[in-house]
Protein backbone atom coordinates (compact mmCIF):
# COMPACT_ATOMS: atom_id res chain seq x y z
CA UNK A 1 0.00 0.00 0.00
CA UNK A 2 2.95 1.97 0.85
CA UNK A 3 4.69 1.83 -2.56
CA UNK A 4 0.89 2.64 -4.62
CA UNK A 5 0.93 6.09 -2.32
CA UNK A 6 4.72 6.50 -3.22
CA UNK A 7 4.08 5.79 -6.95
CA UNK A 8 0.80 7.69 -6.90
CA UNK A 9 2.34 10.61 -5.41
CA UNK A 10 5.34 10.89 -7.91
CA UNK A 11 3.22 10.58 -10.80
CA UNK A 12 1.02 13.28 -9.95
CA UNK A 13 3.84 15.50 -9.36
CA UNK A 14 5.45 14.62 -12.34
CA UNK A 15 2.13 14.77 -14.38
CA UNK A 16 1.94 18.16 -12.67
CA UNK A 17 5.20 19.31 -13.88
CA UNK A 18 4.36 18.49 -17.22
CA UNK A 19 1.74 21.31 -17.34
CA UNK A 20 3.83 24.02 -16.44
CA UNK A 21 4.06 26.42 -19.66
CA UNK A 22 7.73 26.36 -21.27
CA UNK A 23 6.80 30.04 -21.60
CA UNK A 24 6.67 30.91 -18.22
CA UNK A 25 10.34 29.78 -17.66
CA UNK A 26 12.53 33.13 -17.92
CA UNK A 27 16.17 32.76 -18.51
CA UNK A 28 18.92 35.21 -18.82
CA UNK A 29 22.14 35.28 -19.85
CA UNK A 30 24.98 37.09 -17.32
CA UNK A 31 27.43 40.21 -18.48
CA UNK A 32 30.23 37.99 -16.49
CA UNK A 33 32.41 38.88 -20.45
CA UNK A 34 32.26 43.14 -19.30
CA UNK A 35 34.48 44.91 -16.84
CA UNK A 36 31.50 45.50 -14.91
CA UNK A 37 33.56 47.65 -12.10
CA UNK A 38 34.79 50.62 -14.73
CA UNK A 39 33.62 52.56 -17.38
CA UNK A 40 34.85 53.13 -20.69
CA UNK A 41 33.81 56.69 -22.26
CA UNK A 42 33.40 56.29 -26.23
CA UNK A 43 32.58 58.97 -29.02
CA UNK A 44 32.06 57.88 -32.01
CA UNK A 45 29.73 58.34 -34.89
CA UNK A 46 26.89 55.75 -35.67
CA UNK A 47 27.29 53.21 -38.38
CA UNK A 48 24.76 50.53 -37.46
CA UNK A 49 21.68 50.62 -35.17
CA UNK A 50 20.02 47.39 -34.38
CA UNK A 51 16.70 47.59 -32.08
CA UNK A 52 16.11 43.89 -31.90
CA UNK A 53 15.20 41.48 -29.04
CA UNK A 54 16.70 40.05 -27.11
CA UNK A 55 19.07 43.22 -26.92
CA UNK A 56 20.05 46.67 -29.15
CA UNK A 57 23.40 46.58 -30.82
CA UNK A 58 25.01 49.79 -31.92
CA UNK A 59 27.84 50.26 -34.07
CA UNK A 60 30.25 52.88 -33.85
CA UNK A 61 33.24 54.62 -35.55
CA UNK A 62 35.75 55.79 -32.97
CA UNK A 63 38.99 58.13 -33.98
CA UNK A 64 41.83 57.21 -31.74
CA UNK A 65 44.18 59.21 -30.93
CA UNK A 66 46.65 58.85 -34.07
CA UNK A 67 42.96 59.41 -35.99
CA UNK A 68 42.74 56.19 -36.94
CA UNK A 69 39.21 54.64 -37.09
CA UNK A 70 37.90 51.62 -35.31
CA UNK A 71 34.37 50.09 -34.56
CA UNK A 72 33.16 49.14 -31.38
CA UNK A 73 30.19 47.58 -30.49
CA UNK A 74 27.84 48.05 -28.35
CA UNK A 75 25.53 45.90 -26.66
CA UNK A 76 22.25 47.22 -25.36
CA UNK A 77 19.00 46.23 -22.92
CA UNK A 78 15.98 45.63 -25.21
CA UNK A 79 13.71 47.52 -26.78
CA UNK A 80 10.94 47.03 -24.44
CA UNK A 81 13.38 47.75 -21.44
CA UNK A 82 14.17 51.42 -23.58
CA UNK A 83 10.71 52.20 -24.02
CA UNK A 84 9.44 51.81 -20.65
CA UNK A 85 13.16 54.20 -19.83
CA UNK A 86 11.62 57.16 -22.52
CA UNK A 87 13.62 55.82 -25.35
CA UNK A 88 12.13 55.89 -28.88
CA UNK A 89 13.27 54.20 -31.84
CA UNK A 90 14.84 57.09 -33.81
CA UNK A 91 16.65 58.54 -30.98
CA UNK A 92 19.59 57.45 -32.45
CA UNK A 93 20.10 57.34 -36.00
CA UNK A 94 22.97 56.08 -38.37
CA UNK A 95 25.31 59.02 -39.14
CA UNK A 96 24.39 60.11 -35.55
CA UNK A 97 27.50 61.13 -33.22
CA UNK A 98 26.81 60.05 -29.85
CA UNK A 99 28.76 59.70 -25.85
CA UNK A 100 28.62 56.33 -24.23
CA UNK A 101 29.57 55.42 -20.93
CA UNK A 102 29.84 51.94 -21.12
CA UNK A 103 31.55 48.56 -19.80
CA UNK A 104 34.11 47.01 -21.94
CA UNK A 105 34.88 43.20 -22.63
CA UNK A 106 37.24 41.74 -20.25
CA UNK A 107 39.92 41.06 -22.76
CA UNK A 108 39.65 44.92 -23.72
CA UNK A 109 38.56 44.18 -27.21
CA UNK A 110 36.33 46.95 -29.04
CA UNK A 111 32.87 45.67 -27.45
CA UNK A 112 31.01 47.35 -24.66
CA UNK A 113 27.53 46.97 -22.26
CA UNK A 114 26.54 50.08 -22.75
CA UNK A 115 25.52 52.23 -19.54
CA UNK A 116 24.54 55.51 -20.78
CA UNK A 117 24.11 57.30 -23.95
CA UNK A 118 24.12 61.01 -24.82
CA UNK A 119 22.70 61.00 -28.42
CA UNK A 120 23.52 64.21 -30.73
CA UNK A 121 21.88 66.91 -29.13
CA UNK A 122 20.54 65.60 -26.02
CA UNK A 123 21.03 64.52 -22.66
CA UNK A 124 22.72 61.82 -21.28
CA UNK A 125 20.28 58.86 -20.02
CA UNK A 126 20.71 55.26 -18.93
CA UNK A 127 20.97 52.73 -21.96
CA UNK A 128 20.28 49.62 -19.30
Amino acid sequence: MKLMMFILNYAVFFILMGLVPASSVQAHHSHSNYATTEYTHLEGKVTEFHWINPHTWIYIEVLDDQGKATVWALEGASPPELRRDGWKRDDVEVGDTIFVRCHQLKDRSNGCLLGFLTPEGGVEKEWD
